[in-house]
């Protein structure tokens, strides 16, 4: 098994305790700056990903609110094309009606017939 010594200043293997003398001192505030500039780092990213999901949280309501007009606008336009087809049809039927006399009471009394039955559930 081989054991390296490691080989960045201040963590040598003849050096036990870490520091020594007032060479201490500067290892401690270098590992108090590293921890300064590591709570930095981690406010900054925490800042970042706060703006990030900010943006995509408003860009996300954007979108449902244009997919929802686009949604209302299609169904409204889908009601006024079956409101135009309802008229037409009863427009017809009116026509129908006016040319053939006889032909529009049998298709009532069809209709009618039909209810009938559907109303009485098929018994006899």
């Amino acid at each position: 098994m081989n054991i390296h010594t490691d080989q960045r200043p201040g963590y040598g293997g003849d050096n036990k305790t870490g520091t020594t003398g007032s060479s201490g001192r500067s290892t401690t505030g270098d590992i108090n700056a590293d921890l300064n500039n590591l709570r930095s780092d981690f406010n900054s990213l925490k800042e970042t990903m706060t703006d990030y999901i900010s943006k995509t949280g408003s860009d996300a309501l954007d979108s449902a609110k244009k997919t929802t007009s686009d949604v209302a606008s299609k169904a409204s336009d889908l009601a006024s094309a079956a409101s135009e087809q309802a008229k037409t049809f009863a427009s017809e039927l009116e026509r129908m009606g006016r040319n053939n006399p006889l032909g529009a009471i049998a298709g009532a009394v069809l209709v009618g017939v039909v209810i009938g039955l559907i109303g009485r559930g098929g018994r006899s």
